[in-house]
């Protein structure tokens, strides 16, 4: 999950719940987003790490691209003959 820049300035950050307690401690419950706006303590160091939802549409386009031609990189492999 990213950081994500909203048009605003408002940054959606990825957090997740754990369990606390009993025989499941620590486990993972849930995965969302808290928004951060401009003023937090921690909004700067953030907004660093922080991508438009353009760029992670961007980005999510690239992989489905590369995976694509690396998934026939590995069929033609597969398909030839080997000693």
């Amino acid at each position: 999950m990213y950081v994500i820049r909203l048009p605003d300035g408002t940054l959606r950050v990825p957090h997740s719940v754990l369990t606390e307690s009993g025989e499941d401690e620590g486990r993972l419950i849930a995965d969302a987003y808290v928004e951060v706006a401009p003023g937090d303590p921690d909004y700067d160091r953030l907004l660093g790490q922080s991508l438009t939802e353009e760029e992670m549409a961007e980005r999510r386009r690239r992989w489905r691209d590369e995976d694509a031609d690396l998934l026939r990189r590995f069929e033609e492999w597969k398909d030839q003959d080997r000693p």
